[in-house]
């Protein structure tokens, strides 16, 4: 039987031939990250074992970086990404620190740079140690493909840049983190892309503000600062009503907290400098197609235009190929690797975060000098019920709460000891900022009040010190 694979004709030994003897015949690099496309057409992997090859069809093997793995999650934390298999089989994933990598032919460099084998070329372009980083990081979303990016608004940035043009819009939560209200307004509005705001966390309120324009619905799973908590299900039958993806900033909720999978999220987008680096030891940013949107049916031209080739995946070429590889926003080998690092811990990390900081909380709203604390794992709070709902048991890390003024939220803040005054959060040190100062400085006032922040206010990223001695350096800055 005579086929075509990656353009060479070829003669196969057997008249009957299926997709996965295929690969395993012709020794394919990392098949079970391959993606096979036959005639022209994709070829979804649940067929790989039943479909079988005719005369004269033509078979190239093309490589995205999806796929995951069935286990437990802090299995998958420990073992998923690293393949293995240089000459040394080192324990941990090695740090490719190279800028180029060399080919034996021309001919290999040709088809490395068209995805017709697998390998790399240029550090910018892909890299060992970032795809070992990404390929665990999605087997943790049970997702479709992950892409790691220069930092947490490099990774908003090439989602949006992928889905919209200009006279595009976003409909997107009010309590938006500043940095990327800032990229709304200052970048991409520049570029003729609007984002319009919904006044609540409501369903209603979302689709006030969606319309034939829109491309993207986008929501922080727990405000930063705000903390107010969308309902995500929700929002994905809105998303569904309208085809439009959903996109989530899960920085805080991480994918341990949510399985932004399950309650229809399309894209899951992270900050990994904080929570799943785990020490503020490195930025980086990584987002994942989580394998609920048809890229088919997308309204984004660019991806209509991939999807004719690429079908499911055509989210993931277009935002890897033509965005993070031409605007340079990949991230460095060695952020990859600390990064990749910090997952295996995240689950426990997390886990001491949630607990320290629902007893800070409690702590604080008992304080008589405390007028308010936001957290949703009190009882009390307005978004406790759909946290209780959609997280893993547990509530995250970050708190906020109110003094009388600018002046006490300072004052305290001077006084303490053992805890930092830094503008990150998901450290493993806790971290005190007050936001209107810092984050919000370059915001109007009514951003600012969108956002959930006052001048009264003050952000706390409890860490994962003895509690005792985090409640003691707080209550006595707040003497």
């Amino acid at each position: 039987m005579n086929i075509k694979i990656n353009g060479k004709n070829e003669t196969a030994a057997k008249e009957s031939l299926s997709i996965a003897e295929l690969l395993v015949i012709n020794k394919v690099d990392m098949p079970d990250m391959v993606t096979v496309e036959l005639n022209g057409t994709i070829l979804d992997r649940n067929q790989y074992k039943t479909f079988f090859l005719k005369e004269g069809d033509a078979v190239e093997f093309l490589y995205f970086m999806g796929g995951g793995q069935e286990q437990d999650f802090q299995t998958k934390a420990v073992h998923g990404g690293y393949i293995g298999g240089d000459q040394f089989w080192p324990g941990t994933m090695p740090i490719y620190e190279t800028a180029a990598f060399a080919c034996e032919t021309a001919e290999e460099m040709a088809d490395i740079f068209s995805g017709r084998k697998y390998g790399y070329i240029y550090s910018r372009t892909g890299n060992p140690t970032v795809t070992a980083f990404e390929q665990k990081l999605n087997a943790l979303d049970n997702g479709r493909g992950a892409v790691a990016t220069a930092s947490g608004m490099a990774a908003i940035t090439s989602i949006l840049l992928a889905l919209t043009e200009s006279g595009d819009e976003i409909a997107a939560s009010g309590g938006l983190f500043g940095g990327t209200i800032l990229l709304f307004k200052d970048v991409l509005k520049k570029y003729g892309v609007n984002a319009r705001y919904a006044k609540s966390q409501a369903r209603s309120d979302f689709e006030d503000v969606v319309n034939d324009k829109t491309r993207a619905i986008y929501v922080e799973t727990i405000g930063n600062p705000k903390l107010d908590i969308p309902d995500l299900e929700s929002l994905s039958e809105l998303g569904k009503k309208y085809n439009i993806p959903v996109i989530a900033d899960a920085t805080l909720s991480t994918p341990y907290l949510l399985d932004a999978k399950k309650f229809g999220v399309d894209i899951a987008v992270y900050s990994t400098t904080k929570y799943i680096t785990g020490s503020g030891t490195a930025v980086g940013g990584a987002f994942v197609d989580l394998g609920n949107f048809d890229w088919k049916g997308t309204k984004s031209t660019a991806i209509k235009k991939a999807s004719a080739r690429f079908r499911d995946l055509a989210f993931l070429a277009v935002s890897r190929k033509q965005i993070v590889q031409n605007t340079g926003s990949c991230t460095a080998p060695f952020h990859a690797y600390l990064q990749n690092m910090g997952l295996e811990t995240l689950s426990l990390r997390v886990e001491r975060h949630s607990t320290n900081a629902q007893k800070l909380a409690e702590f604080l709203e008992k304080h008589p000098s405390v007028k308010t604390v936001s957290y949703p794992g009190l009882p009390g709070n307005q978004y406790h019920e759909i946290a209780k709902k959609q997280f893993n048991g547990l509530y995250s890390g970050l708190l906020t709460f109110t003094l009388d003024n600018r002046e006490k939220c300072f004052n305290f803040i001077n006084r303490l000891k053992l805890v930092k005054k830094m503008t990150n959060f998901g450290d493993a040190k806790t971290l005190v900022i007050h936001p209107l100062s810092t984050i919000y400085a370059d915001c109007t006032a009514e951003e600012a009040q969108n956002a959930g922040v006052t001048d009264d206010l003050i952000r706390v990223s409890v860490g994962l010190e003895g509690i005792k001695d985090i409640i003691a350096d707080f209550e006595h800055a707040l003497q």
